[in-house]
């Protein structure tokens, strides 16, 4: 089966302003490298735009709607020290949280076996009701109530090897034992969650918390170790992958010291599991990643290996 790219121009309109390192640039290398004849076979779709209903599954209706209202008819608003809107912010982040929707109907549907979002603003740091970490709204959860919503699905586990760990994923699942959560993370380091104790209310959330310059080697142990044989126990009937890349050893906002050939790795050994669980039903989304060529090599390795299972 072919692997779907759900991307929107809007999404590379949201800007946050001048210096910051979630820009429109990011986008723009992804893109560019998926224009590579390599990736032809991509089949390529436009991201629709979420309903209120649809993101009103993990955040509250008011929340939802004071992000769309604090967006400005010109120049920027900042919401946090590290996140800002500016005037097409609003229409990124609803198509950002719509590419993973859909992507999650056509994979469901056999139209593909599984699909990247390469969308922006990122999802993973935005809790119930706060947005942080450059996130408004929370794609990847918004995703598995998709899932379970839309499709009758009962256990859906996202895992997210961002070197950041997603603290507005994990809240969002703690109280749900059907809701699996696992991160491979920089500790100590932002947000300062994740940390192995952190277990969710029936063991459903796992964090492998790393130290800085741990490399390919204790990444793949802690991958092998810890995170895929807690997935494999669960047993998911549909996989979300939040797609940071930020651990590359290349990117100025973190020292994990990973390469584009350990992300391609994951990716593989995640397949495999999703191969024997669910079908190999994968959704995977953008999140992290600020050094360009780094991201766009590591961008590239993922989806060249989505394209091979």
């Amino acid at each position: 089966m072919s692997t779907i790219l759900y991307t929107h121009p809007a999404c590379a309109e949201h800007d946050m302003g001048p210096m910051h390192p979630e820009s429109p640039a990011r986008l723009k290398a992804i893109l560019e490298a998926l224009d590579a004849g390599e990736f032809d076979a991509l089949d390529r779709r436009e991201a629709p735009a979420a309903e209120i209903e649809q993101i009103a599954r993990v955040h509250p209706r008011s929340y939802v709607e004071r992000i769309l209202a604090a967006i400005p008819e010109s120049g920027f608003v900042q919401l946090d020290p590290d996140t800002a809107v500016c005037p097409r912010s609003g229409e990124a982040a609803l198509r950002a949280a719509g590419a993973v929707c859909a992507a999650v109907n056509d994979v469901m549907a056999g139209d593909a076996g599984n699909a990247f979002c390469a969308v922006r603003p990122p999802g993973h740091h935005a809790e119930p009701s706060r947005s942080m970490g450059f996130c408004l709204f929370n794609n990847v959860a918004i995703g598995a109530e998709q899932a379970r919503k839309a499709h009758g699905l009962d256990r859906v586990a996202v895992v997210d090897f961002d070197v950041h760990h997603g603290n507005g994923t994990q809240a969002m699942f703690w109280d749900d034992e059907n809701l699996f959560y696992a991160s491979t993370h920089q500790s100590p380091h932002y947000p300062g969650t994740g940390g192995a104790s952190e277990r969710g209310v029936a063991g459903n959330i796992v964090n492998a918390p790393l130290p800085p310059h741990t490399g390919s080697a204790g990444f793949r142990q802690a991958m092998q170790g810890v995170i895929l044989p807690a997935l494999a126990e669960f047993e998911p009937e549909f996989l979300l992958i939040s797609a940071g890349f930020d651990a590359h050893a290349a990117d100025p906002l973190a020292s994990l010291e990973l390469n584009e050939d350990d992300f391609s790795w994951a990716t593989r050994e995640l397949m495999n599991v999703a191969n024997v669980h669910c079908g190999g039903r994968v959704v995977s989304t953008l999140e992290g990643g600020y050094d360009l060529a780094a991201l766009s090599r590591s961008a590239a390795a993922h989806v060249r290996t989505l394209m091979k299972e």
